[in-house]
């Protein structure tokens, strides 16, 4: 095992970042936590995954530091890296959602782009050993061979969110080449579980069947989601990160690898609802439409190369994850 004496991980206030935060304090890693606790969803969800770090760093005595900072702020983040001089980072802050890029693109542009430009430069500058950063699956954008593949081609983005994923992997691939970075990719495929995003599909359904609130189910159902569990992912990105690609002196090999992390068993959307419904013993009120700009129709990771890299293979089938999904949910909001 790869044993860093500092990891920085930015958006440790996030779900992916809270929950991998977590896991390295439980390694007995110290770790560095960056976030801006901004108001694109609820505020005080952020906070309570914070309070649950706090409260794990102090029962195992782990060194945590937390800084409240946004990543496209140069200056602060210089003396961040100054100060706590990280050997590991995780970049995971980003502007997410789809459709909230068609809306606020400039939102997208501040942070995932001048700001994943900020943590490369760092990155370089500290001479960092490795950096893992978090891409998406929604960089195949129209792409329809199936299941997606590292191999193939991504240039049909069709939202600003996946054209800016899409340059964070040519940006570090560029550093890479030209500083000798050693840097991983992960495509996350849709991530949920206990502690997820509002504003993602899996908590607005949970929210409004409860509630007897109708959802909109967008092209009448039929779309389909690798659905990926959260600690299935966390310990792909973990065990990726305790794994930098090799530098070498060769000009052909680039120490740049891309991973595609996720379940490898795309579910329908309506099945996922019917799952739901099993689990709060409740039925949906659904309104069907048209699919959104920017929506892709499927999506289904092929995780083969991961599992040659690192073993990874996901344990959490759909209804297992749903119905952890769920207890959590009763239990936080009722």
């Amino acid at each position: 095992m790869e044993k860093y004496s500092a990891v920085l991980i930015t958006g440790a206030a996030g779900f992916i970042g809270s929950s991998l935060v977590k896991k390295f304090l439980n390694y007995g890693f110290n770790v560095i936590g960056i976030d801006n606790i901004n108001d694109y969803y609820d505020v005080n969800l952020k906070k309570e995954r914070l309070k649950i770090i706090d409260s794990i760093s102090l029962n195992k005595k782990s060194s945590w530091k937390f800084f409240n900072a946004s990543i496209e702020d140069k200056n602060k983040l210089d003396q961040i890296f100054k100060k706590c001089n990280p050997q590991l980072v995780v970049n995971l802050a980003a502007q997410a959602g789809v459709r909230h890029s068609i809306i606020n693109p400039s939102d997208y542009t501040n942070s995932n782009l001048i700001g994943f430009s900020v943590i490369l430069e760092l990155c370089k500058t500290y001479e960092v050993q490795h950096l893992v950063y978090a891409s998406s699956s929604s960089v195949y954008g129209a792409n329809k061979e199936f299941p997606f593949s590292e191999t193939q081609k991504v240039d049909t983005p069709l939202s600003y969110y996946a054209a800016t994923k899409l340059s964070n992997e040519m940006m570090a691939n560029s550093y890479s080449y030209i500083h000798n970075m050693s840097i991983t990719g992960l495509r996350y495929f849709t991530v949920y579980g206990p502690w997820g995003r509002p504003d993602m599909a899996p908590m607005i359904f949970a929210k409004n069947i409860f509630c007897g609130d109708p959802i909109t189910v967008f092209n009448y159902g039929k779309m389909q989601r690798d659905f990926t569990f959260i600690t299935d992912i966390i310990e792909g990105t973990f065990l990726c990160c305790l794994k930098p690609p090799t530098k070498n002196n060769s000009p052909l090999s680039i120490p740049h690898k891309i991973f595609n992390i996720g379940n490898g068993q795309p579910i329908e959307l309506l099945k996922f609802i019917e799952i739901l419904e099993n689990a709060f013993s409740l039925k949906a009120k659904k309104i069907l439409k048209d699919i959104q700009p920017g929506d892709v129709e499927k999506t289904y990771a092929d995780t083969s190369s991961l599992y040659q890299w690192v073993g990874y293979k996901p344990k959490v089938n759909i209804e297992i994850g749903i119905e952890k999904f769920v207890d959590w949910f009763l239990q936080y909001y009722c």
